[in-house]
């Protein structure tokens, strides 16, 4: 796998074309699996692991890379599949989303393919609500299943949803009583979950949505009952999601009469200056990173503040 990732830096001019590649990879058996090489930092062969006590039945240890030490998951444990085993033959996936460094244990890593999202579907509803799956597509008429890192991870290590008392402080409590809705996309169950939690505790209503085209779908459909202004105050948006990505969905809002003035937030878990700049490319108003209830929620009460002032 030397040198697998050397060109990823590069690759960041997919972004804003609906495209996205995939790092495919091996963990017990023959299914492929995928994970979008944005989120990584470099594949490596399994380093030696320093066991924690007590730690999640998941973690398989952690190793110290480059000076940081960092938890190494047992990504097929982590998906209720068989742990794998022989760690000296297996390979870590360091990523870095969610504002977390991390690494994944995997069998072996086969290549990077660069893909549509429109070649990217949501998994089938035979799968149920309990899958670890963000989306699938077909690769040499081979079903590659994506999982959902986000849920792994929020499983494994926890997100807090609770807003702070010093935010719910800084509402405007003379403000009008309104109804305020803003528009949700996002293909991750946990994300979309988190969310939502974090804005109904700041009294805010959620037309809810799995993935960009859905979203645009939707606001179009709202458009021919009157003023988009009068029924969506703001979007926010994931950046990776099958069908249409966050990059293409606020291109398409910017370039739709009607929908053009509406305030677009990218919330993604994607890190790094590059979503920073893309933003500014794509016509999005903010970037933020996930996932921080506290940042979330001051975004969305400054930008009500800010339009009532």
């Amino acid at each position: 796998m030397s040198g697998v990732l050397d060109v990823v830096d590069q690759r960041t001019r997919l972004a804003g074309q609906n495209r996205l590649e995939l790092l495919l990879f091996h963990l017990n058996g023959r299914q492929l699996f995928g994970i979008n090489v944005f989120k990584i930092k470099e594949v490596i062969q399994c380093p030696s692991l320093t066991q924690l006590p007590e730690a999640h039945s998941v973690v398989c240890g952690v190793a110290n890379m480059r000076g940081s030490t960092i938890p190494i998951l047992d990504l097929s444990a982590a998906i209720g599949r068989l742990p794998l085993k022989d760690s000296e033959e297996t390979y870590v996936i360091v990523s870095e989303f969610n504002r977390k460094v991390q690494g994944f244990l995997v069998r072996c890593v086969d290549r990077i393919i660069n893909l549509n999202w429109e070649d990217i579907h949501p998994p089938p509803r035979s799968a149920g609500k309990d899958h670890y799956l963000t989306a699938v597509t077909k690769v040499d008429d081979q079903l590659v299943e994506i999982i959902d890192v986000e849920k792994v991870l929020s499983e494994v290590i926890g997100e807090t949803v609770l807003v702070s008392g010093g935010v719910l402080e800084t509402q405007d409590t003379h403000q009008e009583e309104a109804k305020r809705t803003i528009m949700v996309a996002d293909d991750s169950s946990v994300a979309r979950k988190q969310i939502c939690n974090t804005l109904e505790q700041i009294g805010i209503e959620t037309i809810v949505l799995n993935d960009g085209q859905e979203a645009f779908d939707k606001l179009q459909a709202l458009l021919k009952n009157g003023p988009i202004e009068d029924q969506v105050d703001m979007l926010i948006s994931d950046v990776e999601m099958p069908e249409m990505d966050g990059y293409t969905l606020t291109t398409n809002i910017r370039k739709t009469p009607g929908l053009e003035n509406l305030h677009v937030v990218l919330h993604t878990s994607l890190s790094g200056g590059f979503n920073e700049s893309m933003v500014k490319n794509v016509g999005a108003n903010q970037f933020i990173s996930k996932f921080s209830a506290d940042d979330l929620a001051n975004s969305v009460l400054e930008f009500f503040a800010n339009r009532s002032s």
